[in-house]
């Protein structure tokens, strides 16, 4: 190659002596960055810190949404702002790492206590992937605020942001022990954290016990905290590997899915999953249990259904006749996720360095940290109530001696004089002389004078305690186990993983027959159950709704072995097994409540509820004509029998007007006679036993009642129906959140004009209403008839109900028998057969026939 001649032009070159260049060894560069940046990751991307046990994203997440005013109490925002505002504020990292971790927030399938409550889809236990944060709106869940609690405090030090414009918190002052609580997955450079969820209630419990007791150790706090408690439910198999990760930090816990067997005929047998290990995806084991079939390695094995639905998981795998049930689930352990394990590393930051840390670690680092927290809180409130105190006493100075103040100011020429001149004076400090100067003329009564006199005494008072409380560390921790307890009382709920001996058999429950029935309850109080397969159960609700105006107002599958609750407008529950109601023909009935249960004369029957296990989450809400609403778990029911208990308190001229069965974090909304509506999270009322009257549920007017109780689904819409035959469809959303036993919002502005509502139902497109009115006649309304508008939107006119001139008097929904299962006698092939299908329970779900899979290919 010819190299071009050198330009005989001397080019001057700019001088480098202020540059400093230094010689090194490129490994030792090398290994000098990459520990730079290896700490950059452990530090503010992958391993939380162990005060808030939070990663920084998560922080700044919370923060911003607190910051940016998303309470529980408000309005939902969109996820692109929220996304915004940590993005442009605190976290200058990719909008997907901060979406991602909010979705995983909301998910309850993914946090033991989800940390935002969000709407819209955000994704689901399949591992579909939430919608883009366009489209979805979140706000902080209730718990969330204890996190952020007494923030503007002082509590705890602030930093600048990335870029020096704000400032944001090092750690949250955090009531809750969430490093354990919530637990995290974290993969740094290195080195990983994977610390699973526990339930609040035991680490209250252990935490109290550290408080009381410094010197406990990991062994004595294991008496409190019984294991990790996953958000799945689902089995842990074993306690070798929670003793070995609380002893040490690390441990393999092995996690199996709760499996039942139901009989079907002719000997055909099915497995149940009805909970799934944690961060296992249902349609993996899916794919998985289709794998092993069609490689002919399991061949007991004929279909597959999936049959889950918004209430829970449910998956059968259908066996050959004669298959050995046991055999096959034990291979089934070994080849999909049906088991397998959680590696614990309980890894965290302790002042800015990983430390692998026990169970007393995690939970004496959430210990020390609040009270710190109290303690700077109280130093806080301190100084504020001793500069009040310090004003309000050269108040009191001032009104002493009034005259003489009054003059000193009057005769003073410019505002600085005369502070100047009562500080000489009359010896106050500049501080208490300018709270004179801006005094109002009003504050010299004698009425204003006896209030400055007893809010001094109240200070002092207050600052007397906060002393104690900066000074004496045991009256901090007072104070903290008071908000433990306070938390546990709140938030905490009971233990949803069970954790088996493995020195035992696996339990593999039987249930009944296989066979379930279809239950039918009229209006009237009729009851009939109907066979499944037998074709009877759409002409039998036909024939129910034909007789006297009576119709189907509830229609759900159950197994012969679930208890039925029937609850009554007196606050009475009566329990009966499903398997004692007398199967009916095409043409019958049915058996009235009152011949299989004693229920008083004059009583009315509000609800019947299926259970199948009393010692579930559930919770019963219960809902009363004055406005009141209590919570009570399923398990107080467990003992109810044909005479009947007493599911609730009432006051005089009260009566139980709703009831539904719930997962304990449902929405709940109440509409009155007069158009108020109001919609609440249940969580707003804590859980109360079984004689309890409940709590207010809805600020009511003078005159007015509640007529109607819901826990709608939130993309769902609401029905109102009038008395003078108006109705209209409002969408959930409309009725914004707010805190319990507030006036409500107006869902009825036009009631001078349309009459009092009647009743209002969540209803989805092909729904029917049954109005029933003052005659006794019964009008069937389909919901799509109504318009769907905003609360405020006008109600139109019914024209069957507004024809004969009536008054609707109440509102049902019309239910006619879920028909898939009804119009075949085929055998059961397809999961659009089988009884417990999800249009059978709630008409939702997916179906996976045998074609689908293709298991035999």
């Amino acid at each position: 190659m010819t190299l071009p001649k050198e330009d005989s032009t001397t080019v001057t070159t700019p001088s480098r002596s202020s540059e400093r260049i230094i010689s090194r060894l490129i490994e030792d560069e090398l290994r000098d960055s990459f520990i730079d940046y290896s700490m950059s990751v452990i530090v503010q991307r992958a391993l939380p810190d162990a005060r808030d046990g939070l990663k920084p994203v998560h922080r700044r997440i919370l923060y911003a949404m607190y910051k940016a005013g998303l309470f529980p109490d408000r309005g939902y925002k969109k996820c692109a702002t929220v996304v915004g505002d940590v993005l442009g504020k605190y976290h200058p990292h990719g909008d997907s790492a901060v979406y991602d971790t909010l979705v995983r927030m909301v998910q309850d399938f993914s946090l033991r206590y989800p940390l935002i409550d969000g709407q819209g889809n955000f994704g689901s236990i399949d591992g579909d992937s939430a919608a883009a944060y366009r489209y979805t709106e979140a706000r902080l869940a209730p718990i969330a605020l204890e996190l952020l609690a007494d923030i503007e405090e002082d509590t705890v030090e602030f930093v600048p942001n990335f870029d020096g414009r704000l400032e944001e918190p090092r750690e949250l002052p955090s009531r809750l022990p969430h490093l354990l609580l919530n637990g995290t997955d974290g993969i740094a450079v290195g080195m990983a954290t994977k610390i699973p969820p526990h339930n609040l209630r035991e680490l209250a419990s252990a935490a109290d016990h550290l408080v009381c007791n410094p010197d406990a150790t990991s062994e004595d706090l294991m008496g409190f905290v019984e294991g990790p408690d996953f958000p799945t439910h689902g089995y842990i198999w074993g306690y070798e590997g929670i003793g070995d990760a609380y002893r040490t930090g690390r441990g393999l816990i092995e996690m199996r899915s709760r499996v039942h067997v139901e009989e079907g005929s002719y000997g055909k047998d099915s497995l149940v999953v009805t909970e799934l290990p944690y961060q296992v995806s249902k349609a993996r084991i899916i794919e998985q249990i289709t794998k092993v079939v069609r490689s002919g390695r399991l061949d007991s094995i004929t279909d597959l259904r999936d049959e889950s639905d918004r209430d829970g998981v449910r998956l059968v795998i259908e066996l050959k006749k004669g298959a050995d049930r046991e055999k096959v689930l034990k291979a089934l352990f070994l080849k999909t996720q049906l088991r397998t394990t959680y590696g614990v590393i309980m890894l965290a930051l302790v002042d800015g360095k990983p430390v692998q840390l026990d169970l007393r670690g995690c939970l004496d680092c959430y210990v020390q940290h609040r009270l710190v927290v109290i303690k700077r809180r109280a130093v806080f409130r301190l100084e504020r109530s001793e500069d009040r105190a310090h004003v309000v006493a050269g108040l009191l100075r001032a009104l002493d001696d009034l005259d003489r103040v009054i003059e000193l100011i009057r005769s003073s020429e410019t505002p600085e004089v005369a502070s100047q001149r009562l500080q000489d004076e009359l010896g106050l400090t500049e501080r208490q002389a300018q709270a004179i100067l801006a005094m109002r003329l009003a504050r010299l009564t004698g009425l204003e004078s006896t209030k400055l006199r007893e809010e001094h005494d109240s200070l002092l008072e207050h600052i007397a305690e906060l002393k104690e409380v900066v000074n004496e560390d045991t009256v901090r921790r007072t104070l903290l186990r008071e908000d433990l307890a306070d938390l546990a009382e709140r938030y905490g709920d009971e233990r949803r993983t069970v954790i088996l001996d493995e020195s035992q058999p696996f339990p593999l429950p039987v249930r009944g027959s296989g066979e379930a029935s279809l239950i039918l309850v009229t209006h009237k109080g009729f009851l009939k159950s109907s066979p499944v397969r037998s074709g009877v159960g759409r002409a039998g609700s036909e024939a129910l709704s034909e007789r006297d105006g009576d119709f189907v107002r509830q229609a759900f599958m159950c197994q012969a072995e679930d208890t039925l609750l029937v609850f009554t407008a007196s606050g009475h529950a009566y329990g009966f097994t499903a398997g004692d109601l007398p199967r009916g023909t095409k043409s019958s009935r049915g058996r009235p409540v009152a011949e299989l249960v004693a229920v008083e004369s004059g009583d009315q029957v509000i609800a019947l509820v299926p259970v199948d296990d009393f010692a579930g989450p559930g919770t019963i809400l219960i809902a009363t004509e004055k406005g009141r609403v209590k919570r009570t778990r399923l398990r107080e029911f467990a003992n109810a029998r044909a005479t009947g208990i007493r599911a609730t308190g009432l006051a005089q001229g009260d009566r139980v007007l709703g009831v539904a069965l719930t997962g304990g974090t449902e929405d709940v909304v109440l509409a009155s006679r007069h158009g108020m509506g109001i919609r609440f999270n249940e969580t707003e009322v804590r859980a109360m036993g079984r004689s309890a009257r409940g709590v207010k549920g809805l600020e009511l007017s003078k005159g007015d009642s509640v007529v109607a109780l819901a826990t709608p689904r939130r993309d769902s819409d609401l029905a109102v129906i009038t008395t003078g035959g108006y109705g209209k469809r409002i969408p959930v959303q409309e009725l914004r959140t707010q805190g319990r036993a507030g006036k409500g919002m107006h869902v009825l502005p036009e009631r001078d004009s349309v009459g009092d509502m009647a009743g209002m139902l969540e209803v989805h497109p092909g729904d029917l209403i049954a109005c029933v009115l003052q005659d006794g006649d019964v009008v069937q309304v389909s919901a799509e008839r109504l318009l769907a508008g905003g609360r405020r939107a006008a109600s139109v006119r019914v024209r069957e109900l507004t024809e004969g001139g009536g008054t609707v008097t109440s509102v049902h929904p019309l239910r006619s028998g879920p028909e898939p299962a009804l119009q075949t006698s085929e055998p059961a092939l397809e999961a659009s057969e089988s009884p417990n299908s999800p249009e059978m329970r709630s008409g939702h779900g997916t179906h996976l026939r045998q074609g689908e899979l293709d298991l035999t290919e």
